[in-house]
């Protein structure tokens, strides 16, 4: 049996909420520590262009947390109708502020705004999104880069869990920029065995059977179902998606990528949704802001 696999029965749940907490508290002395003794504090710009609800309520969370691990929170709202040029000079004096350690423009952009110019229009070493061009080509060389905040929290969940990965059979459904291409390149880095696999994989339940661990990132409600899954694999569910309501004026309830009552039963080890890969996102960006400050200074990355 592999080591990425447990014996078969109630699979034990990763915590992702007691898990970002720590990383939090974790990241509040490192703050504090860099702040001692080199005067110098973290700072995180979020730009919000529209007023999208929910990124509206991501925005705020964000620069919530910010604060409270003791970092400089910045804040720059515009509307809707926001030209793509001022967008882009905004971007480029944030580039310029020595105070400023990492932009993350919120995303989805209006239809105005070409996303993929804004944000490699970001400089990579404040790219804490990890989205740029730079950064993607680094991670897929293996080389230091600025890596996905999803992916990132995925993994250090894996390997708190698991210890070392190295050798397991690694599926991960999904080819996203944001989640299935740089999970992969973070356990290839591992030295797992990795398949990426997609809505159009040949039998796509037979290879997630063949999995040790198996991420889910392909943004389709309850699709990986619990008999695709191999008794006592590590189960990393990315996916949150909110299905109809039941009653007319209900909220609907959240699910992930995997059906989880039936995961539950087969799995070795399972991330609930909600409360499993969620809380780990923002709390790897405020990692990322560290580790970006002190590659500012010359620093080496911050042991989190």
């Amino acid at each position: 049996m592999s080591q990425a696999t447990a014996p078969v029965g109630q699979a034990q749940v990763i915590d992702g909420k007691a898990f970002a907490a720590g990383l939090r508290s974790r990241i509040a002395e490192g703050v504090k520590s860099l702040q001692a003794n080199h005067g110098v504090t973290p700072g995180l710009a979020v730009v919000l262009v529209g007023e999208d609800p929910a990124s509206q309520v991501y925005v705020r969370n964000k620069g919530k947390q910010t604060v409270e691990v003791g970092k400089k929170s910045v804040k720059h709202e515009l509307p809707a109708e926001t030209e793509q040029e001022e967008l882009l000079e905004l971007v480029e004096s944030l580039n310029q502020d020595p105070s400023i350690h990492g932009i993350l423009v919120q995303l989805p952009l209006p239809k105005q705004i070409d996303a993929e110019a804004v944000i490699n229009a970001i400089d990579p070493a404040k790219d804490v999104d990890g989205f740029h061009v730079v950064n993607a080509g680094l991670l897929a060389t293996g080389q230091s880069a600025m890596v996905p905040c999803t992916p990132l929290g995925s993994l250090m969940m894996l390997k708190h869990h698991l210890g070392d990965l190295s050798g397991a059979n690694a599926v991960v459904v999904g080819r996203s920029n944001i989640v299935g291409k740089p999970m992969a390149q973070l356990l290839l880095k591992e030295s797992c065995t990795v398949t990426i696999a997609h809505s159009r994989t040949r039998d796509l339940p037979a290879v997630c059977r063949g999995a040790d661990i198996l991420v889910a990132a392909v943004g389709r409600p309850e699709m990986v179902r619990g008999d695709w899954i191999k008794p006592g694999a590590t189960v990393i569910d990315v996916g949150i998606n909110r299905l109809e309501p039941s009653e007319p004026g209900g909220k609907g309830r959240l699910v992930g990528d995997v059906a989880y009552d039936e995961a539950v039963a087969v799995a070795g080890a399972i991330t609930p949704v909600p409360g499993g890969v969620g809380p780990m996102t923002i709390a790897c960006l405020l990692a990322n802001t560290l580790t970006a400050a002190h590659r500012s200074l010359g620093l080496p990355d911050p042991q989190l």
